[in-house]
């Protein structure tokens, strides 16, 4: 079923007003990404524009690209994807001024990111008088969600301010750890639309042009934490460097002990001592990593997705120089043994 499908109520038409965005949110590894390509894929009739922290991270389908600039991907099927450098209110315009209007927005936020700052951007800056905010859809890993585990504020602010809260990977529970988590959920957030997928399959009618975004829920007294001028800093990516003053920064990052480590080498990794990093060195709380790897056993370019205890290792054709690149973010990491590990996986020049 795909959007082009439905045809519009009165209600769909009476909330035309302003270009109309989705906010994709939730926690690391929750399948965001995963999400997005299938409404770039399902989608019919819209033009829909993306905005993203990093293009690497979409990994959208060599077929869909049509011509890249510095910031912005265009898509075969009419769709646009953009980056989101430091100023999300700038990527927005630069969405708007395009010759070819788009019909609609979808904004990711990073995994670790307060949904909150994303959403009084739109509400509380020119924005408003452009754009119409639809939802928040908040994924949820089924299998590797837990409060307690994280000790998140960011993840428990993406379940609060969520409206529909997508239960992601519930192929890999039981029924009785989704019904749990249901209850869980709607004790966080009452009256959100819960719903089970398994690798964010979900109809788009369902999660798009749904208007259940209520303003009035983030101007109220308990809202008056994060006031409006709190706008578009928060959408730092994995690469960015904390040691720089934000005034405006959304602290949750630090707040939670969250950090993140890069690595990156001209020499393959050894298969058998990237194995053993994986299984006796890479400490449980490393939530997620991701990466393109080079094997010096494999002529293939392999990316590496980790979330939780599971990960996966997809292989296909190179493109551009070998290199290793890979990225973990965790709590309380230690940053030079980590790095000290991963190049004792390369091999000897």
């Amino acid at each position: 079923m795909t959007i082009s499908s439905v045809s519009p109520t009165p209600q769909m038409e009476a909330l035309k007003h302003g270009l109309p965005v989705t906010i994709i949110t939730g926690f690391l590894g929750s399948g965001k990404t995963t999400l997005l390509n299938h409404i770039l894929t399902n989608q019919v009739g819209l033009k829909t524009a993306v905005l993203v922290n990093e293009f690497g991270e979409i990994g959208i389908d060599n077929q869909l690209l049509v011509a890249s600039e510095e910031d912005m991907v265009e898509l075969s099927n009419g769709c646009v994807c953009c980056t989101i450098n430091d100023d999300l209110v700038n990527a927005v315009y630069r969405v708007l001024e395009r010759p070819d209007k788009v019909d609609y927005l979808v904004v990711e936020t990073t995994g670790l990111a307060d949904p909150l700052p994303v959403a009084l951007t739109f509400l509380g800056t020119d924005l408003r008088d452009l754009t119409r905010l639809d939802s928040i859809i908040t994924v949820v890993d089924a299998e590797n969600f837990s409060l307690d585990l994280f000790n998140s504020s960011a993840a428990q602010s993406q379940i609060a301010y969520g409206d529909i809260i997508l239960l992601n990977k519930a192929d890999l529970v039981t029924e009785e750890r989704l019904q749990a988590l249901e209850s869980r959920i709607r004790q966080m957030r009452e009256g959100a639309r819960i719903i089970r997928t398994v690798k964010a399959q979900v109809p788009l009618p369902l999660i798009l042009s749904v208007g259940l975004f209520q303003s009035d829920r983030y101007f109220h007294p308990e809202a008056e934490h994060a006031p409006p001028e709190h706008d578009h800093d928060h959408e730092c990516d994995d690469h960015c460097d904390h040691g720089h003053p934000h005034h405006h920064h959304s602290h949750h990052l630090e707040e939670d002990g969250f950090t993140s480590v890069s690595f990156q080498s001209d020499r393959p990794f050894e298969l058998r001592k990237f194995q053993y990093f994986l299984d006796h060195q890479l400490p449980e709380s490393v939530f997620r990593a991701k990466g393109i790897l080079w094997f010096k056993e494999s002529p293939r370019r392999h990316v590496f997705h980790l979330s939780g205890k599971r990960f996966s290792l997809d292989d296909e054709d190179w493109k551009g120089d070998r290199k290793n690149q890979l990225v973990l973010i965790g709590q309380n990491l230690d940053h030079q043994t980590l790095l000290t590990q991963l190049a004792a996986c390369v091999t000897e020049a």
